[in-house]
């Protein structure tokens, strides 16, 4: 085989990710800059000045003190996917799976976050195994975020002394979305019915129900409990990192309403369907904090720091790895072929 035919070959496949790659960059920007557009038309309406000097009442060493709380809830996320990685069967280390789970971050603003399923590519291609068997990996991951969401969201709800419109609700199908994402027999029941009302895609229920009895890794209560305390531990330092930035801005907010407006806010950006909850948890931050009585200079300051200091960060974070990720994962295919 020639140079030239191998290159020829390649080249398909590099187009398709280079146009992919930019069609990401494309909607990450044209999201932040509406997100941008519209918090500042908000912010221009109702007197740009003083959101501005909210704003300029943050220090540095405040500001990082944000991004370090993110970094936590990151770390501890990772670490648990790392845990739910093992306990699959997957042989793979911890700096891999923290490189796999900080990569996704980069594709997080993609449609229903179907981006983050590049991992999956990644482990592949470094350890051979299909994404139908690293599938219930992924599913785990969101499933768990949910129920901790829930947890952290159902506490701030009973310690908060204000009412929250919407949070019980929320907080309870978010933990019943958990619930039903964790039970194999359950997810395989759905399919067989699935298939039965469509009576199309054979193949592709035949898959989803070998991720689902995959899914039997997961059921050992004491791993589940484990894994969605770490995960509330997680969130909960972002939504601390949320409250204290509302205390340093004045507003008169307690850490329980805080927290459940935070919390609230991200499920409610989630189920918008928007890619990485931008625009929908964003107008949920500020409509929740004016229902509590924070001024509208304060909520829209607090909500754009908030998202630059947890979202956006992350989203950098992944920016970075990305390119590393794909770089070591090529790697291990090429070494793979070779074996």
């Amino acid at each position: 085989m020639t140079m030239s035919s191998t290159i020829s070959k390649q080249d398909p496949q590099t187009d398709a990710d280079t146009k992919r790659r930019w069609f990401n960059i494309a909607l990450l920007v044209a999201l932040l800059i509406s997100v941008i557009a519209g918090l500042a038309a908000l912010a221009f309406a109702t007197g740009w000045q003083e959101t501005i000097e909210q704003i300029a009442k943050l220090s540095w060493g405040q500001f990082t003190a944000l991004l370090g709380l993110s970094l936590i809830n990151y770390a501890i996320r990772g670490w648990r996917w790392h845990l739910f990685a093992n306990r699959l069967g997957l042989k793979t280390g911890f700096l891999q799976d923290m490189r796999h789970f900080l990569g996704g971050f980069a594709m997080i603003v993609t449609p229903a976050r179907v981006g983050e399923l590049v991992r999956m590519r990644w482990i592949k291609r470094e350890t051979g195994w299909s994404p139908e068997k690293s599938a219930p990996l992924v599913l785990m991951d969101r499933a768990s975020d949910l129920a901790a969401m829930a947890l952290i969201l159902g506490v701030a709800i009973a310690l908060s002394k204000t009412d929250i419109p919407g949070a019980i609700p929320v907080a309870i199908l978010a933990l019943i979305a958990a619930i039903v994402a964790t039970r194999p027999r359950l997810l395989i029941t759905m399919a067989n019915i699935g298939f039965r009302v469509i009576k199309r895609g054979p193949r592709l229920f035949a898959r989803l129900r070998s991720a689902a009895r995959s899914l039997g890794s997961f059921s050992n209560p004491t791993v589940l409990t484990f894994t969605t305390l770490i995960g509330a531990i997680g969130w909960f330092a972002e939504a601390y990192a949320f409250y204290l930035l509302l205390v340093w801005m004045g507003a008169g907010v307690t850490l329980a309403t805080a927290t459940a407006i935070f919390v609230l806010a991200i499920i409610v950006g989630g189920l918008s369907g928007s890619p990485g909850g931008v625009g929908g948890a964003d107008a949920a931050l500020v409509a929740l904090l004016a229902i509590e009585g924070v001024p509208l200079d304060i909520s829209l300051a607090a909500t754009a720091i908030i998202r630059i200091t947890t979202l956006w960060f992350g989203i950098a974070i992944g920016i970075m790895v990305f390119p590393i990720a794909e770089r070591v994962s090529k790697r291990a295919a090429n070494a793979l072929e070779k074996d």
